[in-house]
C-alpha cells in the first residue's frame, strides 16, 4: 500500500467514516492537535526512566488515539466513554501531589527538558481543549471528552511539578 493517495491535494481529506472534508475543518483541526499532543508524549515517555510514569503516558497516548477514532466518525469508538480514565487521571494526580508543596504562585514553565516538555504537551492540550469546545456546536462527541482533556492538562502539570520534585529543582514563581 503506497502512503500517497493524491486524495488530499485540493485541501479535502477523508475521515474514518468515510466523508470528505476541508483539510481546515475544526474536527479535523482537533484532531491534529491531539495528534501533536500524542507525539510531545512520546517525548515526555522517551525523558522518563521511571516505568509507572512511561506506563501512564503510554496508556493516555493510547486513550488519544481512540479519542481521535472517535472525532473522525470510527463506528467502533461511537459510544466513547473515557470516565474510568478520568478518574484513574484524578488518582494519579492525588499520589503525585501528595509529596509536592502547596502552590501559592504561578509557576515558570522551566527547569529541565522533561519538564519544559511536559509543560508543552499540557499547552497542546489545553489547545485542543478550546478546540473540542468549538467542534461541540456543530458536532456531537463523547460527553467525557471535554472533562478528560481538561484533566489531562491538570495532570500535565501536576506531572511537570512531580519531576521537578523527583529531580530536586527548585521551582522558580511569579509571586503576585
Amino acid at each position: 500500500m503506497k502512503i500517497y493517495t493524491r486524495t488530499g491535494d485540493q485541501g479535502e481529506t477523508c475521515l474514518y467514516d468515510g466523508s470528505r472534508t476541508t483539510k481546515d475543518d475544526v474536527r479535523l483541526d482537533l484532531i491534529g492537535d491531539l495528534d501533536e499532543l500524542s507525539a510531545n508524549l512520546a517525548l515526555v515517555h522517551s525523558l522518563h526512566s521511571d516505568i509507572q510514569i512511561q506506563d501512564c503516558l503510554l496508556q493516555i497516548i493510547h486513550d488519544l488515539f481512540i479519542l481521535n477514532a472517535h472525532l473522525a466518525g470510527a463506528k467502533n469508538f461511537a459510544d466513547l466513554e473515557l470516565s474510568l480514565q478520568i478518574i484513574e487521571l484524578e488518582q494519579s494526580i492525588d499520589a503525585m501531589t501528595i509529596d509536592l508543596v502547596p502552590l501559592m504562585n504561578f509557576i515558570y514553565p522551566i527547569g529541565s527538558q522533561a519538564i519544559a516538555v511536559t509543560h508543552i504537551s499540557r499547552t497542546i492540550c489545553r489547545k485542543a481543549e478550546r478546540k473540542l469546545v468549538r467542534a461541540s456546536r456543530d458536532f456531537t462527541f463523547a460527553c467525557s471528552a471535554q472533562a478528560y482533556l481538561n484533566r489531562l492538562s491538570d495532570w500535565l502539570f501536576t506531572l511537570a511539578r512531580f519531576i521537578a520534585h523527583k529531580s530536586a529543582i527548585v521551582e522558580l514563581a511569579l509571586i503576585v
